[in-house]
């Protein structure tokens, strides 16, 4: 069992030894050893301050787009859901906290008669995700609609940053080291109401009809490599089905793994190596996983 870190009170949720498999769209992973939710800004930057230098540090949105291993996470894990998701709208920008589900953040975009947000709708995780990662649905990438972010780093000081600071590419960001995501602005356009609302039900019934949004997974397993799909090299690998214990790879759609009920993060760890593997040996290509693996195996 890992030893909790001794903390003086603190504003905001802080628990110790907690399950992750509470909070990940794949319904697996051990417990982290100090977990907190901030209400706002202030509070994480206090809580960020009492952190060793070298203690671990996760950030966690909705949890998808994350593989968190059966022996859980030994260090401190700041839950963004909740917290830091506040959306405002100033005129054809929209001003949202990193912990902003990306759906909603459409929804009230949408609602504001504003549009180039819609894409959002198909990002099962948070606002913080989604920059974190350039994460994209239906066409749109999260960098195409940034004005400008506000980051913060272990000391807790806040710092407003452009785009120009970052190398963004196709699910990559590279920032100034030691920085994190807090909130951001969004550049969209004004448009009609009923027509964007109508847009981002026609993505989500897209989405509905081709992945397999009623089982857990965690999005996207694999990156697509440069002009190909993932989805389909595992296809034409035979791997459609495939299980390893209580992982699957989805008969719906091939880039997804599935958590069938009984799965554990090792049995879709075993499972994201072995299509690896075979894709590479069919054809060549070596798959790059789209989610994130952390923490220690049981």
């Amino acid at each position: 069992m890992m030893a909790a870190l001794e903390f003086p009170p603190l504003p905001g949720e802080l628990l110790h030894q907690e399950p992750l498999a509470r909070y990940t769209t794949w319904r697996v992973g051990g417990p982290a050893r100090d977990f907190y939710r901030p209400v706002d800004a202030g509070d994480l930057a206090l809580f960020l301050q009492q952190l060793p230098a070298d203690e671990p540090l996760l950030w966690l949105g909705l949890g998808s787009n994350l593989l968190v291993r059966d022996g859980g996470f030994p260090g401190a894990v700041v839950a963004m859901q909740g917290g830091l998701a506040d959306i405002h709208i100033e005129g054809e920008r929209v001003r949202a906290g990193a912990g902003a589900a990306c759906a909603k953040v459409a929804r009230v975009a949408a609602r504001a008669g504003l549009t180039g947000a819609a894409f959002l709708a198909g990002i099962p995780g948070t606002l913080g995700g989604a920059l974190a990662m350039n994460a994209g649905a239906f066409g749109g990438e999260t960098w195409e609609r940034v004005v400008e972010v506000t980051t913060i780093d272990r000391a807790g000081q806040l710092r407003t940053r452009r785009p120009a600071d970052f190398g963004i590419a196709y699910r990559e960001v590279h920032g100034p080291q030691g920085e994190w995501f807090v909130a951001t602005t969004l550049q969209l356009q004004a448009g009609d109401v009923a027509s964007e609302q109508a847009r981002i039900r026609e993505l989500l019934a897209r989405r509905g009809e081709t992945q397999p949004t009623g089982q857990p997974s965690a999005g996207s397993t694999f990156r697509n490599p440069p002009g190909d799909h993932a989805a389909r090299l595992i296809e034409a690998a035979g791997l459609k089905g495939h299980r390893i214990g209580g992982a699957e790879v989805s008969p719906k759609h091939a880039n997804f793994i599935i958590n069938t009920g009984d799965a554990r993060a090792a049995d879709i760890e075993a499972l994201i190596g072995h299509v690896q593997q075979v894709v590479e040996q069919r054809f060549g290509v070596r798959l790059q996983p789209e989610v994130h693996i952390v923490g220690v195996p049981a």
